[in-house]
C-alpha cells in the first residue's frame, strides 16, 4: 500500500464528530444510476429523513474529484453528513462522478425528472460541500436557479484579485476549478451562502481566496452567513471532538433547515 492510498484509507474511515439519534438506521436508497457514460454507469444514492407523508427537500453534496467508481461516495466523512442532514429533515444526495460540473447538473437532471417516483421536492434544493469539493458547489449555485441556500464547510472557493491560489491547488490536490474565470458578481443576489472558515486552516491559499469571497460578498450585500472557527483547522468536524466543533456542525444543519423546511412551512401556512 502506498503512502497515499494509506491516507485515503484513514479519511474514509472518519466520521462527523456530532452525532444525532437514530441516524444510522434510516433509509437510504443506494446505486441509482443517473447517468450512463462510454465508461460506465455513473450512482447516486439518496438517504431520506424519517417517512412522512410529504416530499422530502432535497440536499445535493457536489463532487469536485472525479471518481466514477463512486468509492468517495461511501467515505464516512460523506455519509456521516448525509445521515445527519437526513435526521434533520432533508434528504441528502451522493453520487459518483467522472466530469464534476457536468455530473453534477446530471444528478440535479435525474433527480428532477424522478421527483415522483423518488417522493423528492426539487423545489427545496439547497447544496452541501466541503474543502475542494466546494468549487464545483459554488459553480453550481451560479448557474442552476433551482438552488435555494448552499452551505460550504472550509472550502475552496474561487480566485479573485489576480490570485491563482485556488488555480494552483486545483492542479496539486486533483479537483476541479469550476469557478475559474467567474467573479463574485456571477452569484445570484438572491441564494443564502453559508460560509465555514476555520482559522488555523493549513490548506494553501485556501483562507485567502476564501476571505477574499467573504469582502467581496459582503460589498456587494449578499445574502452571507460566515462561521468563523477561529482555533479550527481544515477538517475540524471530523478531526477536532470538541463541544465547538458539535455546535458549528449543529449551525449548519440548521442553516439548511431553516431556508429548506422552516422557510417552505411558513410559505405554505
Amino acid at each position: 500500500m502506498t503512502e497515499r492510498e494509506a491516507i485515503i484509507r484513514e479519511i474514509a474511515k472518519k466520521k462527523v464528530v456530532h452525532q444525532m439519534p437514530g441516524m444510522e438506521a434510516l433509509p437510504v436508497r443506494r446505486d441509482l444510476t443517473y447517468r450512463s457514460t462510454s465508461g460506465s454507469q455513473l450512482p447516486l444514492d439518496i438517504y431520506y429523513p424519517p417517512a412522512t407523508a410529504r416530499r422530502a427537500p432535497v440536499v445535493l453534496a457536489p463532487l469536485a474529484y472525479p471518481d466514477p467508481q463512486g468509492g468517495v461516495r461511501t467515505f464516512g466523512p460523506l455519509t456521516s453528513w448525509a445521515q445527519l442532514i437526513a435526521a434533520s429533515g432533508m434528504a441528502a444526495v451522493l453520487y459518483a462522478n467522472e466530469k464534476p460540473s457536468e455530473d453534477a447538473d446530471a444528478a440535479l437532471q435525474y433527480l428532477r425528472g424522478s421527483a415522483d417516483t423518488l417522493m423528492l421536492d426539487l423545489q427545496r434544493l439547497g447544496l452541501f460541500a466541503a474543502s475542494g469539493n466546494a468549487t464545483v458547489a459554488m459553480a453550481t449555485v451560479m448557474r442552476d436557479r433551482g438552488v435555494r441556500c448552499a452551505a460550504l464547510m472550509c472550502g475552496y472557493t474561487m480566485d479573485l484579485d489576480g490570485s491563482t491560489a485556488v488555480a494552483d491547488m486545483s492542479l496539486q490536490y486533483g479537483f476541479v476549478n469550476a469557478c475559474a474565470g467567474k467573479s463574485i458578481d456571477d452569484l445570484p443576489i438572491d441564494v443564502p451562502l453559508l460560509l465555514v472558515r476555520a482559522g488555523r486552516d493549513s490548506s494553501p491559499g485556501l483562507n485567502e481566496a476564501l476571505d477574499r469571497v467573504i469582502g467581496r460578498s459582503l460589498g456587494r450585500n449578499l445574502p452571507l452567513t460566515v462561521i468563523n472557527h477561529a482555533s479550527g483547522g481544515h477538517g475540524f468536524d471530523v478531526d477536532e471532538d470538541a463541544a465547538i466543533s458539535a455546535d458549528i456542525i449543529q449551525q449548519v444543519l440548521g442553516f439548511l433547515h431553516r431556508h429548506l423546511v422552516t422557510a417552505a412551512s411558513s410559505t405554505a401556512a
